[in-house]
């Protein structure tokens, strides 16, 4: 074992969100993804599923991304 020792997230609310709010980008940001083996996973807060794709890594880190612009 090295140094760190690192563990699963404390919560599927913990959440790295990109907004992506041009289609073609986004579809090619999701292709990316599953290219990576990452599939998309059901989102403890249904929102994320309404406007984007949720991701989650082996350690249960999610990633999101968002098909809207980030509102300023």
């Amino acid at each position: 074992m090295g140094l760190f020792a690192f563990g699963r997230s404390p919560s599927q609310e913990h959440l790295l969100v990109f907004y992506v709010p041009e289609a073609h980008a986004l579809q090619q940001a999701v292709a990316q993804m599953k290219a990576a083996g990452f599939l998309p996973v059901v989102s403890l807060n249904s929102y994320w599923d309404e406007v984007g794709y949720t991701f989650e890594d082996p350690d249960g880190y999610r990633t999101v991304l968002e098909g809207r612009a980030w509102p300023v």
